[in-house]
């Protein structure tokens, strides 16, 4: 019971991780476009924010938490 328990909070507390080293980047700053209008997506940001390797504390936590998971209903 307590190892599905803390698999869950591992999960939750990886996603959260995810979530804030994510959005905590930069600040939004509108600005306006070439084709006309205004958006609040950094300029050239890419999708290097989204890689493994800047993200694998968080995904280690989350495959912990699912390994907690998955064995843990069986002891």
């Amino acid at each position: 019971m307590w190892a599905i328990l803390i698999g869950a909070a591992l999960i939750i507390g990886g996603l959260l991780f995810l979530f804030t080293s994510v959005l905590g980047r930069r600040p939004s700053d509108p600005h306006q476009m070439p084709q006309g209008g205004t958006t609040l997506e950094p300029r050239r940001q890419g999708l290097r924010f989204l890689g493994i390797s800047k993200n694998w504390p968080a995904l280690a936590v989350i495959a912990l938490g699912a390994l907690l998971l998955a064995f843990g209903g069986y002891s």
